[in-house]
């Protein structure tokens, strides 16, 4: 995979018309992290995750959405997250994908 791009399969799809049962996160740039700490996503707090979320999912995820989240998906969603902030070094070292 992509290591730019990383597909969550959610446990508990999103409900718009048509149910959502994957999302796509992109790498974030610096510009998409302005008001998070860095720290706080790779530890991935809830407020950090919930601000940067919407900027970087496909489909494009709304605040409210990404607030009513089942914990499992936010989850899987920080996990991804943080490897993205990892310098490839470090994923090697903990066995991450690059």
């Amino acid at each position: 995979m992509d290591a730019l791009l990383t597909i969550i399969d959610l446990d508990t799809p999103i409900k718009r018309k048509k149910a959502i049962d994957k999302i796509t996160l992109r790498k974030p740039r610096a510009g998409e992290l302005r008001g998070v700490s860095l720290t706080d996503l790779l530890q991935m707090d809830v407020n950090a995750l919930q601000r940067v979320l919407p900027r970087i999912t496909d489909p494009v995820l709304t605040d409210a959405e990404v607030q009513a989240m089942d914990p499992a998906d936010l989850v899987q969603c920080g996990a991804a997250v943080s490897s993205f902030l990892l310098p490839k070094g470090m994923k090697a070292q903990v066995s991450l994908p690059e």
